[in-house]
């Protein structure tokens, strides 16, 4: 099977004092279609102003990856299982820690998606979990990753058909 290839660019240029440690870490992310995303060093890693605050940091964009990639893959097995997904939203969030002196690693995400599903009654819990834990199995990102990740699905909304 041929692999699939991903590419993003990576546009960052001097404003500021290299030499001091003085200078902007703020650079911009561009991707296939033509989006721009302004990203930056998170400001609790490089302190403002030296970092951009409104910009998204690689951390953030990490959790943010295996978030998508997880509801990407459960919305469409359950699609296949017939449940109907009509919203999904998750407060995911990554763990930063010391692994070793001056490392640091990405050692936990926790995934809250919280569901609102399309029927007449809620299913059986144990559906959605085992929808959940196929995901995960399944998840492009989770399997690229060696942090543990966690699901902790949130009380699921039905609405009427």
């Amino acid at each position: 099977m041929a692999g699939h290839l991903y590419t993003a660019e990576v546009v960052w240029s001097l404003k500021g004092e290299l030499d001091k440690g003085r200078y902007s870490r703020g650079h911009l992310w561009r991707f296939d279609g033509g989006i721009e995303v302004p990203a930056s060093a998170s400001p609790s890693v490089v302190p403002l102003p030296h970092s951009v605050a409104a910009a998204v940091d690689p951390e953030e964009a990490f959790v943010a990856a295996v978030s998508s990639c997880h509801m990407l893959t459960f919305i469409d097995i359950a699609r296949r299982e017939g449940v109907r997904v009509v919203a999904y939203e998750d407060r995911a969030e990554a763990l930063m820690e010391r692994i070793a002196p001056k490392r640091m690693a990405i050692t936990k995400v926790t995934l809250r998606p919280a569901l609102t599903l399309q029927a007449d009654a809620a299913p059986d819990p144990a559906l959605l979990e085992a929808l959940h834990e196929k995901a995960h199995e399944l998840c492009f990102i989770a399997n690229s990753v060696k942090c543990d990740i966690a699901v902790e699905a949130a009380p699921v909304t039905v609405v009427a058909p």
